[in-house]
């Protein structure tokens, strides 16, 4: 026997062949690992590279976006102010056309109270003007007897010099308006026109009716001459006047239908008549 047959050998034991194989598979897992790790961090790491260059892409295109918005908002706005002042174009139209209604309603109402007070003047006269002329027959032999008298001592009458002009004067008015307050020349009231027409020859009458009926002389109904003033109702009050043409005529301012006639005195048989020429 060997004098180190009873020493251990010191040598290390022989892998088996699995066990090399599989710290190889280990390793190359390891490795794997690594270069997957790795692989992974270069393509982590360009991704925000990519990125970066998409961003002022994006940007761009959402500034386009924000101002296309801006515009329609604009747009919009701008439509929104048309229609409103649309809208308060028409309510001040609707409003101003309302008021001018308002008023033709109010002026017509004025226009026809005024043609009622004047239907209401005019009537009162022609009561006034028939209860004279009552007055007036009781007093004479018949009621026609005024007429009558004036044609037969005024008919052959001549006018001269300036009761010629007064007459001339009013003959020339007849056809014209009637207007209260009027002196002409397109229009008179009664005492207008016989203040006119003594004014051609030079002789100047008060304004009014019941002056012009105290202005000259009284005169009777059966003695007229050309010229003479006529007057309605009583000497100082009376509410109407006209002129004796001659031939049983007269002419006058009458009322607002008729304007200025001439007219038999039968038409309106007067009160009395005064002379100034």
């Amino acid at each position: 026997m060997s004098h180190t047959a009873h020493i251990r050998s010191h040598r290390k034991p022989r892998r088996s062949a699995s066990t090399i194989a599989m710290r190889a598979g280990v390793a190359g897992g390891v490795l794997s690992t690594l270069a997957v790790a790795g692989a992974s961090g270069s393509a982590n790491a360009a991704e925000p590279v990519t990125q970066t260059l998409e961003l002022p892409t994006l940007t761009a295109d959402l500034a386009a976006q924000v101002a296309q918005s801006a515009d329609v908002t604009q747009q919009a706005a701008a439509s929104y102010q048309l229609q409103a002042e649309r809208d308060a174009a028409a309510a001040k139209a609707a409003k101003q056309a309302k008021t001018d209604l308002a008023e033709a309603k109010k002026k017509a109402a004025e226009a026809k109270k005024k043609a009622e007070e004047a239907e209401r003047k005019e009537a009162a006269e022609r009561a006034s003007r028939a209860a004279e002329r009552t007055t007036l027959s009781a007093s004479s032999d018949t009621g026609s007897s005024i007429g009558t008298s004036s044609n037969s001592s005024t008919g052959t009458s001549t006018a001269t010099g300036s009761a010629a002009a007064v007459v001339s004067f009013v003959q020339a008015q007849v056809g014209k308006a009637y207007v209260s307050g009027a002196t002409g020349p397109s229009a008179y009231d009664c005492s207008g026109l016989v203040q006119a027409a003594f004014k051609q020859v030079g002789i100047s009458l008060p304004r009014v009716s019941q002056a012009q009926s105290t202005a000259g002389t009284q005169v009777g109904l059966d003695n007229l001459q050309p010229g003479d003033i006529l007057y309605w109702g009583g000497a100082g009050s009376a509410y109407h006047v006209g002129v004796y043409v001659g031939g049983g005529m007269f002419v006058g301012a009458q009322n607002s239908s008729t304007g200025v006639v001439e007219k038999p005195l039968s038409y309106d048989p007067p009160s009395g008549a005064v002379r100034v020429l």
